[in-house]
C-alpha cells in the first residue's frame, strides 16, 4: 500500500492546490494518512510564505515530516520554495522543490525520483509568466462546498506584501474552462462554489474584455451550484453594474470579505493600496443598498511602519462606521524582501499588541450585534456537518448556525430563523413548509 500526507500551510488557493494534488496521488493508487497518527511513504508540503513566520512554520512542516519517516519522499512545493529555493534546498531531506507551477506533475516527479534518488527541483521564474495552469478537483466528497481556482497572480505590488514574486504577474483562468468544472463539481454533489485567487478581483485583465461579473454570471447557469461565494476582493471592484449583476443572479452569496489593511489615508498611501478611507466607506454603503444583511468580513493590519496613534484612531473610526461582521487582525511583521520592511518608524511590539486586542475586541461586540440584527429573519442555510450534538451550517451572509433535530439535512440549503445566539455562531429554527 503506496501512502501520502499533504500538510497544507496559508490560504484558500493553497488549500484549493492540495486538495487537487490528492486527487492526483489516489488516481494513481496512493492512499492518504493522516500525519498525525500515521507515517506515510510521500509527505507534500504546500508552504506559505507571506510573513518571516510563514518561512519559519514551512522549514519546522519539512523538518518534522522527514522526523516522522526517514525513509519518506520530502516534497516541498508552495509560495516558500517559489521565493526561497536554495533555503528549501539546503533543508536536509528535502527530495522534491518545486514552485507555484506544474502542480500537476507532483506524481511524475514523485516517480522519477524513486528511480535514481537524486533531488529534482523544477522551480521557474515567473517573470513574464502568462498560463493559467490548470490543476482541478473533480472528485465526488462528502464536502458540501468547493473552492475552485479561477485566477494566479498579482501586479499590485502592496509594501509589505511579496506574494507577487511568489506567484507571478495575473493569470486567469477562461470562462469556458471554469464552467467546465463548475458543472464537474455540481455533479460531485458540491452544492456551494467559492471562487478563489490570489488577486481575484483582476479576473480577466489578461484575457481581453472578460472581467469577474462575467465569470459569475456564466457559473450561475451551472444546475445544481446554488450558491456561488467570493474570497477576498477589493473595494475597486465593486460598482454599482457589478452589484446589480451579481445580485441579478439570485446565487451569490451576500457576504463579502473586503480587504481593508488600515483606515488611514496616510498608511493606505505608505502600503500602495490605491484607494482611500472614504472610497472604501462609499463602498460599503453601495453594497448595503443591494444586500441590506450582508456580511463584511475584512483584513486589517494593525502597527505598519509610521502608523501614529492618530492612524490608528482612523482605522478604529472606520471599523465603527462600517460595523463589520468580522475582523481578521494581524500584527504587522518584517517581511524580507518588501519595500516596507526597509521603512523607519517601525512599531513597537506592545503597542502593536494593545492595537491589535483593541481592534480583536470591537470584533467579538460587532459580531454579537450582526447576528443580533439577523435575529428573526429568514435564512437560507447550507447544512454541512454534524458537530457536538448539532446540525451545522453557514448562512448566505456567512453566519455560523446549528439546531438540534432529526430531520436529515446534509448538504441541504434549507430556510431558518435565528432564534437564539451562542457565541458567535446562532441557534436556528427549520421553516416549515
Amino acid at each position: 500500500m503506496k501512502t501520502f500526507s499533504i500538510l497544507t500551510l496559508g490560504c484558500k488557493v493553497n488549500q484549493y492546490e492540495s486538495e487537487a494534488m490528492k486527487e492526483i496521488f489516489e488516481k494513481n493508487g496512493y492512499i492518504e494518512v493522516d500525519s498525525e497518527t500515521d507515517v506515510a511513504d510521500v509527505y507534500v508540503v504546500n508552504t506559505c510564505t507571506v510573513t518571516n513566520l510563514s518561512d519559519r512554520k514551512s522549514r519546522q512542516y519539512i523538518r518534522r515530516a522527514k522526523r516522522e519517516n526517514p525513509d519518506s519522499i520530502v516534497c516541498v512545493v508552495g509560495c516558500y520554495s517559489q521565493v526561497s529555493p536554495d533555503e528549501v534546498k539546503a533543508i536536509e531531506g528535502v527530495d522534491i522543490i518545486m514552485g507555484t507551477t506544474d502542480r500537476s506533475r507532483i506524481f511524475e516527479l514523485v516517480e522519477n525520483f524513486k528511480k535514481d534518488k537524486n533531488q529534482i527541483s523544477i522551480v521557474k521564474s515567473l517573470k513574464g509568466f502568462t498560463e493559467f495552469q490548470h490543476i482541478e478537483i473533480d472528485k465526488e466528497s462528502e464536502m458540501t462546498r468547493s473552492y475552485m481556482k479561477v485566477q494566479d497572480g498579482c501586479n499590485r505590488y502592496c509594501t509589505y506584501c511579496i506574494i507577487p514574486y511568489a506567484r507571478g504577474p495575473i493569470r486567469s483562468r477562461t470562462i469556458e474552462d471554469s464552467v467546465e468544472e463548475a458543472k464537474r463539481l455540481s455533479e460531485a454533489g458540491y452544492k456551494e462554489l467559492v471562487l478563489t485567487g490570489i488577486h481575484i478581483g483582476s479576473y480577466g485583465k489578461d484575457l481581453g474584455d472578460e472581467r469577474l461579473v462575467d465569470l459569475i454570471e456564466e457559473i450561475a447557469k451551472v444546475d445544481g451550484i446554488e450558491r456561488i461565494r467570493l474570497s477576498s476582493i477589493e473595494p475597486i471592484t465593486i460598482t454599482r453594474d457589478f452589484l446589480e449583476r451579481i445580485k441579478a443572479t439570485g446565487k451569490v452569496c451576500d457576504h463579502f470579505h473586503l480587504s481593508l489593511q488600515s483606515g488611514s489615508n496616510a498608511v493606505l498611501k505608505a502600503m500602495n493600496r490605491r484607494y482611500t478611507r472614504e472610497e472604501y466607506i462609499e463602498t460599503c454603503d453601495l453594497i448595503r443598498e443591494y444586500y441590506p444583511y450582508v456580511g463584511l468580513t475584512t483584513d486589517i493590519i494593525v502597527g505598519f511602519p509610521g502608523e501614529t496613534d492618530e492612524d490608528f484612531e482612523d482605522t478604529v473610526d472606520l471599523v465603527k462606521r462600517v460595523e463589520f461582521s468580522k475582523i481578521h487582525v494581524f500584527k504587522y511583521s518584517k517581511r524580507s524582501g518588501t519595500p516596507a520592511a526597509e521603512m523607519k518608524n517601525q512599531v513597537d511590539g506592545n503597542i502593536k499588541i494593545e492595537r491589535s486586542n483593541r481592534l480583536l475586541e470591537l470584533s467579538d461586540k460587532m459580531m454579537e450585534r450582526f447576528i443580533e440584527k439577523n435575529k428573526n429573519t429568514t435564512l437560507e442555510i447550507l447544512f454541512e456537518e454534524e458537530k457536538d450534538g448539532y446540525m451545522r451550517g453557514y448562512s448566505t451572509n456567512y453566519i455560523d448556525c446549528k439546531i438540534k433535530t432529526d430531520l436529515e439535512l446534509k448538504n441541504q440549503v434549507r430556510d431558518a430563523k435565528i432564534v437564539a445566539i451562542d457565541g458567535e455562531s446562532a441557534i436556528v429554527e427549520i421553516e416549515r413548509s
